[in-house]
This record gives structure tokens, sequence and C-alpha cells, in this order.
């Protein structure tokens, strides 16, 4: 077996892993998959992907692959959308006004 890559946390392990098969390389886990800590971060969450020798150049292929493809597909489009600033300013207004009533009642007073 030789190391291919690793990856940061179990779902994306599995989703490696999930992929390769789908190309036929067998592919094996090793790492942090089903430790006790749900959430890790770091190192606590390295996940190594190991396959067969014979299949390495394979599986390095299916990931270059990959990787391609994803570098090819459009990004997502963000439109601009107007959020109402209304409320921000009616409480802006009501907090000025509130500070101020004191100080025009005692001008007035």
């Amino acid at each position: 077996m030789e190391r291919l890559t690793w990856v940061s946390g179990a779902f994306a392990a599995r989703v490696v892993a999930a992929r390769l098969l789908s190309e036929g390389v067998d592919a094996e886990l090793r790492g942090a998959v089903d430790g006790p800590y749900a959430l890790t971060v770091g190192e606590l969450a390295r996940v190594e992907v190991w396959v067969p020798a014979d299949q390495l150049d394979d599986a390095r292929m299916v990931l270059l692959v990959d990787e391609v493809e994803a570098a090819m597909q459009p990004g997502p489009v963000v439109t601009a959308t107007r959020t109402a600033r209304w409320p921000v300013w009616l409480a802006v207004a009501a907090v000025t006004a509130g500070g101020c009533l004191p100080l025009v009642r005692a001008l007035l007073g």
C-alpha cells in the first residue's frame, strides 16, 4: 500500500475513497476515521488515503481529473440582493430621540 494523499476529516476522506472506488481503485483510510471525537481540527482530523502500489498511478490520475474538472466549473452566480434598511434607520432614530428627549425637557423646562 502506498499513501496517495491526506484530507482533513472523515467525511472528506470517505468522499475521496468513494470516488476512487467508483473508478475501480481500491482505497484504505487510516487515521481519524471512526475515532471517538466527532468534531476534530488540525492534526486530529487528518485522514490518510492509501491505495495499492500497482493502482497508485490510476488513483493519481483520478484525483487530477477531478481537480481539473473542479477548476473548469464556473463559480456560483452571486446576485446582489438589496435588503431593506429602513428598520435600521428607524431603530437609530428611536434611540437618538430617546437619548435627546431628556435634554429637550431640561432646556424647555
